[in-house]
């Protein structure tokens, strides 16, 4: 089992880890390059065919961004770098509204806009990738285009009276009346997963920018989700709210409760808050143990469950997988609990069996409760290389220690 660190087992499952890595890494840079039109290509369907004119989704292209920046240190592959130098190229003459100051939420296969409303949750994640790109090439463009897009969060997106932040708006920073994600939100100004991922870049840009204010912010945004997105009766996520932190009662999401675990407490701990460390430290073995409710007896961890009806949504998708192993890790190094370990382990192998796809390479979107496969995209607006990469990359940090 991986807990006995010491052995020959534990050292096999680092280097499957890494293994796992390469191949992600692999399938997109073979698959993912428009030769044609330039950056990314914006779709590869579940059989691996490329839509060469489908929309090209601003996250995609900012997690894609991330994730060679973030591999690049551990792979030393020069081709990683040469990606991310295209996906930053990309972003910055493509995706970038200098006229003001925004991202663009989508573009045409041939890289005109094509929605052009301002997602803070795209803002963000460019941030973020933006942050990563400039540890690895002290680029002082992609440094400056981060900062510019924090001082529009900063602008247009801080709820001066309430705290917290509202979900989008118009190209010229307008208020819109569509503010969600993606058809399954809630159309709510107010949500989780805009809060955590606003944070998260903010303390990726502390990294490579330490600026006083920025710091506070992040300290602000931190208390602001202790006080309103987590349940401290249930230790699981509150999603939804309106602009007066009235809640909009909604699913448990199993996946954003064990991501939000680890993430919150890595960005109390960029900032160096020993009140906000410990509270989060708190805060992520609670949210691990519930997170267990919502894994079966095969390792796999369930998408969604809703309360009110007491139904589980009966999938198992990708990315909640890899934000399980990052979470049980953590939690494992905060208790030394190794059930936490073991969790790690028997979700692993799940994932080799059923969510991997050994022959073309990459993870499949993922399998219904009978065990199909859900046939949906490998590559697409929400299909990143973010999550797994992720993965693989901190459980490589955390246990070669």
């Amino acid at each position: 089992m991986i807990y006995e660190k010491e052995t020959l087992n534990f050292n096999s499952f680092l280097d499957k880890i890494h293994v796992e890595l390469h191949s992600i890494l692999d399938y997109w840079e073979k698959n993912s390059i428009d030769e044609k039109f330039g950056g990314f290509t914006g779709e590869i369907d579940f059989n691996d065919v490329k839509n060469e004119f489908a929309d090209k989704g601003s996250v995609l292209n900012a997690r894609i961004l991330w994730s060679f920046s973030a591999a690049y240190p551990v792979t030393k592959n020069p081709n990683h770098l040469a990606i991310a130098e295209r996906a930053f190229r990309y972003i910055d003459k493509y995706f970038y509204d200098s006229e003001f100051v925004g991202i663009f939420w989508s573009l045409n296969h041939d890289g005109t806009p094509k929605d052009t409303k301002n997602q803070i949750y795209a803002l963000a994640f460019t941030i973020y990738g933006l942050s990563e790109f400039y540890k690895i090439s002290k680029n002082q463009e992609a440094l400056q285009l981060a900062i510019n897009l924090y001082n529009s969060i900063e602008k247009y997106s801080y709820d001066e009276e309430n705290e917290g932040y509202f979900e989008a708006f118009t190209r010229d920073w307008q208020p819109i009346e569509d503010l969600r994600l993606s058809d399954k939100d809630a159309n709510e100004k107010k949500t989780m997963n805009t809060h955590l991922h606003i944070v998260e870049a903010y303390a990726n840009l502390f990294q490579v920018w330490p600026d006083l204010e920025l710091k506070d912010k992040i300290k602000k945004l931190l208390y602001v989700i202790s006080i309103y997105f987590i349940d401290k009766n249930t230790w699981h996520l509150k999603l939804f709210f309106d602009e007066n932190w009235i809640e909009k009662p909604d699913v448990i999401s199993y996946g954003h409760d064990i991501e939000a675990a680890w993430l919150l407490q890595w960005c109390a701990e960029v900032i160096e808050n020993k009140d906000l460390i410990e509270k989060y430290q708190k805060y992520a073995v609670e949210m691990a143990k519930v997170t267990k409710e919502g894994i079966d007896i095969d390792g796999g961890l369930w998408y969604e469950f809703e309360p009110e009806e007491n139904k589980l949504i009966s999938e198992k998708h990708w990315w909640p997988q890899a934000e399980l192993w990052i979470g049980m890790i953590n939690a494992w190094q905060l208790t030394k609990d190794d059930e936490y370990l073991k969790i790690t382990e028997k979700n692993f192998e799940f994932v080799q069996k059923y969510i991997l796809d050994i022959q073309k390479g990459e993870w499949i979107w993922g399998i219904n409760q009978d065990y199909s496969k859900i046939e949906k995209d490998k590559a697409s607006f929400w299909k990143c290389p973010y999550h797994n990469s992720r993965a693989c990359l901190e459980l490589i940090k955390r246990l070669s220690i």
